[in-house]
């Protein structure tokens, strides 16, 4: 009954090593989103008690903030997709997005996101001609406040 030698551990099968990566790979693939946009202004969001996720399917991004480029001033500027544009533009522009969606812009929601330092004149300028475009819909994206 006594135990002569002592057991060895067996090798750890390594065989199934190159299927695990590959998977772990189109995981991370098909998972991470890329960036529609570059940012071309820099938007310092402001502070809210309550904030809910939108759905980014019939969401169109208007940021309101400073360039980042310093040669172009000091004045606010405005960002939709990736142009600078004037708030005459903004009517056209958010009708070649919903047709670019393929969505009546009733079903889209603008999500404007404004710097916190932006004048209630640029932001009203802005929302004028959301309604002269009649789009309707639209929410002021913030960041969480930290207690």
């Amino acid at each position: 009954m006594a135990k002569k030698g002592k057991k060895e551990v067996p090798a750890m099968s390594t065989s199934s090593l190159p299927d695990i990566v590959f998977m772990l790979l189109f995981f991370f693939m098909a998972a991470t989103t890329m960036r529609d946009t570059d940012p071309l202004v820099t938007v310092s969001m402001p502070e809210a008690h309550e904030i809910t996720e939108l759905d980014k399917k019939g969401l169109v991004n208007i940021w309101i903030g400073q360039p980042l480029q310093r040669g172009e001033g000091d004045a606010l500027k405005i960002q939709l997709n990736d142009q600078i544009c004037d708030v005459s533009d903004i009517q056209d522009l958010v009708h070649d997005a919903s047709s670019k969606k393929g969505m009546a812009l009733s079903q889209m929601l603008i999500n404007l996101r404004v710097d916190k330092s932006a004048t209630v004149g640029k932001l009203t300028d802005v929302k004028q001609e959301l309604r002269r475009a009649e789009a309707y819909s639209i929410s002021y994206a913030a960041k969480t406040r930290v207690h």
